[in-house]
């Protein structure tokens, strides 16, 4: 069991880009990363760090060994959802979802559902405001959304799961190498300021003191990126998880310079009824597979 906890710790140092940010995430000491590292290391019989003063950095052999981590890591957790509690009994689950969640959700539920075929779970989209609102009404088990900002009702856990920088978006026929140029001459379509991605974008626009060009404001970033793509107008989205704008012709992915905010996406869940055990294997399946 050991061997797992490194290949964890292995392929959070490698998602992380340090053995700090991965301690922290693993709640570990920066002294025990580094110690199953190095431990890792010699069981493999070679470096799988660069090291450069206090900075690290997969080499070959890390960059080689880590889809084979990864997919060890999947498969035992395959492994836990066959042996954990949903072969006890339990009624149909149901799930919410931001739209643009569905698809790191689906795989996972699809794993669990081949585990136990007999399980009945249903997925509802929504605005992340109105799943929480339906969690709080017991309409709905649990909810994979935009972190909630402020405190927490009492009764519901909430389990990060991933990540997505803001990006800007632009027609691959955009040859101009400035954002912020781009943001101010061409029509800027925006995302729904009164959703919580909205309102991180408008905030990360301010704090940069980037002005757009207004143009349109929507509610789907699918249909957003639809526009961008017929070449009306360029806009701030996140990097969504399973995104591939980046491997498209018709898009240019443009990083933000100065821009560090992230969407934090996670599972909120109650905690108070006989769905706690199903909706804690949904949100592991999502993290072995993310």
């Amino acid at each position: 069991m050991s061997n797992l906890r490194f290949m964890r710790t292995f392929v959070a140092v490698a998602r992380y880009g340090s053995f700090a940010s991965a301690a922290e995430r693993l709640a570990m000491t920066q002294s025990a990363v580094s110690m199953q590292m190095r431990a890792l290391e010699e069981e493999f019989g070679h470096a799988i760090f660069d090291r450069v003063g206090r900075s690290i950095a997969l080499n070959a052999m890390g960059r080689a060994l880590l889809p084979h981590a990864q997919l060890l890591l999947a498969q035992y957790q395959n492994m836990r959802i066959l042996a954990s509690g949903i072969e006890s009994p339990v009624g149909p689950v149901a799930i919410g979802a931001i739209e643009s969640a569905v698809s790191a959700l689906a795989p996972a539920v699809l794993q669990i559902k081949q585990a136990r075929p007999g399980l009945e779970v249903s997925i509802q989209t929504a605005r992340s405001i109105a799943l929480t609102a339906q969690l709080d009404a017991g309409d709905i088990d649990c909810a994979v959304l935009v972190e909630p900002q402020g405190r927490r009702p009492a009764g519901v856990r909430w389990t990060p799961l991933y990540r997505e920088p803001l990006v800007m978006l632009a027609p691959a026929g955009m040859k101009h190498a400035l954002s912020a140029r781009l943001l101010a001459t061409e029509p800027f379509l925006r995302f729904d300021h009164t959703q919580r991605t909205g309102a991180l974008i408008d905030r990360a626009l301010r704090r940069q003191r980037i002005k757009v060009n207004e143009f349109l404001e929507l509610s789907s970033i699918e249909g957003i990126v639809g526009l961008v793509r017929q070449g009306l107008g360029v806009t701030v989205v996140p990097m969504l998880r399973n995104a591939t704008w980046a491997q498209e012709d018709t898009l240019r992915v443009v990083a933000l310079p100065d821009v560090t905010e992230q969407r934090s996406i996670g599972l909120l869940a109650r905690t108070r009824d006989d769905k706690v055990g199903i909706t804690s294997v949904i949100a592991q399946q999502i993290l072995a597979q993310a």
